[in-house]
C-alpha cells in the first residue's frame, strides 16, 4: 500500500529509537490508517465528498468514540456518523470489539449477499487493497468446517416447542438446476430462548428422511421434546412417533386455513374464513369437531373438499385444544420459522442458483449466524407458558429443571 519511500519518510519524522517506540509509531499509525479508512467508507456511503454537504438529504455528523483491540494493541477510534443515523461500516461493524482478523469482515459481506468478487472489489475500492476472488473464496470455503462443527454440537437435553419447515433453493447438480429443499429446525428450550439447532438438505420427505433427522437430535442429546409444530409435513407424525412417543404434534393452523380458502370465490372468502375460526377458535375439541360439522352442512355443496380435508387433518390439528390461549398462540402456527425463512430469502435472492449444496449451506450458516444473535429475549408471556407447562409436564418438566 505505501511505496519504500513513504515508509522511509515516515521513520524519519518519527525516528524511532528502539522496539517500544516502534510499537508505538505503529499503533499510533494503525489508528490514523483505520479512522482514514472509516471517512473513506462514509464518503462513499453518502455519495458525497469530504467536505460536501447538502440540507436536503443525509450529511456527516461528526464522530463518537469506540475503544477497539487490534493485533497491535488497544486504541480508540473516532467512529463517523451520518445525519440520520444509517451508517454501518465494515471495517468495524456495530458490536465489534476487535478488528485484528480481516477473514470476519469478508464473512460479514458474504452473509449479507455479496458475491466473492463484489467483496474482492469493494475491498480494493475502499481500502486500495486487493484480495483476489480465489482468496476470498478460500476464506469462504474454511466455514465448511464449522457447519459441520455445528451441524454436530451439543444440544439442550428438553425442550418445550420443535418447530420443523422446509425452505426451497436452486442448486446446481451435474451441470443441472434443480429445486433442492433445505429444512430447519428451531427449537425453544426451557428457559424460553429460542434458537436454530440444525439444517439438512434432504430429496424427499419421508419418516425414514425425519427419523433420521429426529435421531441425529437425539444423537446430540436432546431427550425430551413435549410439543412439535409442522407444516403438515409427509411422514413426520411416524417419525415423531418413533423417536419421542411422548411428544405431541401439531399442524400449523394457518396453512390449513389457507389450503382451505386457496380455491373459494372472492366474494364468499370473507363469510367462509370467518366459520373456519369457529372451528380452531372453540373452546375444546369437543366443540371444536361441532363446529366443524356445522361447517360441513353448510359449505359441503359448494366446497366439500375443505371440510374433508379438516376432517382428513384433525389428529394433528386438534393437539392445541387441550392448552390454554398462551400456549395456542405459541404453537398454532409456524410463523416463527417462517419469518427466519424470510430472513434467508432476502440474502439470497440476488443468487439465482447455488453451484454446490456446500456453498449453499455455507452461506445459509453464516446468514443463521446473523439472524440468531438478535434472538436474546425470551418468548413472549414466557412466565406464564412455563408456569402452564409445569402443569402439564410436571413430571416430565421437574427431570430438567
Amino acid at each position: 500500500m505505501f511505496s519504500e519511500k513513504q515508509i522511509e519518510e515516515i521513520l524519519k519524522s518519527h525516528k524511532p529509537k528502539n522496539k517500544d517506540d516502534l510499537n508505538e509509531l505503529i499503533e499510533k499509525f494503525s489508528k490514523q490508517l483505520i479512522e482514514s479508512m472509516l471517512e473513506s467508507e462514509r464518503s462513499a456511503h453518502l455519495g458525497k465528498k469530504k467536505y460536501e454537504r447538502s440540507k436536503k438529504d443525509n450529511n456527516r455528523n461528526g464522530h463518537s468514540s469506540k475503544k477497539i483491540r487490534s493485533n497491535f494493541g488497544e486504541m480508540d477510534i473516532n467512529i463517523p456518523r451520518t445525519r440520520i443515523a444509517d451508517f454501518e461500516p465494515i471495517i468495524i461493524k456495530k458490536g465489534d470489539k476487535d478488528i485484528g482478523n480481516i477473514e470476519d469482515k469478508i464473512l460479514y459481506m458474504y452473509a449479507r449477499g455479496m458475491s466473492e468478487r463484489d467483496i474482492a472489489d469493494y475491498l480494493e475500492e475502499i481500502y486500495a487493497y486487493r484480495f483476489s476472488a480465489q482468496t476470498v473464496s478460500q476464506i469462504i470455503s474454511d466455514v465448511s468446517t464449522l457447519v459441520k462443527s455445528w451441524q454436530s454440537s451439543p444440544l439442550e437435553k428438553a425442550y418445550a416447542v420443535i418447530f420443523l419447515d422446509a425452505v426451497v433453493f436452486k442448486v446446481r447438480r451435474d451441470g443441472i438446476v434443480q429445486n433442492t429443499a433445505v429444512y430447519s429446525v428451531q427449537g425453544i428450550d426451557l428457559n424460553g430462548k429460542k434458537s436454530i439447532i440444525g439444517l439438512w438438505i434432504g430429496d424427499n420427505e419421508s419418516s425414514k428422511f425425519w427419523l433420521k433427522v429426529l435421531n441425529e437430535l437425539k444423537n446430540r442429546g436432546v431427550e425430551d421434546v413435549f410439543i412439535f409444530c409442522t407444516d403438515n409435513l409427509n411422514g413426520f407424525s411416524q417419525a415423531i412417533k418413533a423417536a419421542f412417543p411422548l411428544s405431541e404434534h401439531q399442524n400449523c393452523i394457518v396453512h390449513q386455513i389457507r389450503n382451505s380458502l386457496k380455491f373459494v370465490s372472492y366474494k364468499e372468502k370473507k363469510e367462509l374464513a370467518a366459520d373456519l375460526k369457529n372451528i380452531y377458535r372453540a373452546t375444546s375439541e369437543e366443540n371444536g369437531r361441532l363446529e366443524l360439522d356445522e361447517f360441513s352442512k353448510k359449505w359441503d355443496k359448494k366446497y366439500p373438499y375443505i371440510a374433508k380435508s379438516w376432517e382428513k387433518n384433525w389428529e394433528g390439528l386438534c393437539s392445541f385444544f387441550k392448552y390454554p390461549t398462551e400456549i395456542r398462540k405459541l404453537i398454532y402456527t409456524t410463523n416463527s420459522i417462517e419469518n427466519y425463512h424470510r430472513s434467508l430469502r432476502r440474502i439470497t435472492k440476488s443468487k439465482s442458483s447455488f453451484p454446490s449444496e456446500d456453498s449453499l449451506m455455507r452461506l445459509l450458516f453464516l446468514v443463521t449466524k446473523n439472524v440468531t444473535k438478535k434472538w436474546t429475549g425470551s418468548v413472549r408471556n414466557w412466565g406464564m407458558i412455563y408456569s402452564q407447562l409445569m402443569i402439564f409436564y410436571k413430571d416430565r418438566m421437574e427431570k430438567y429443571v
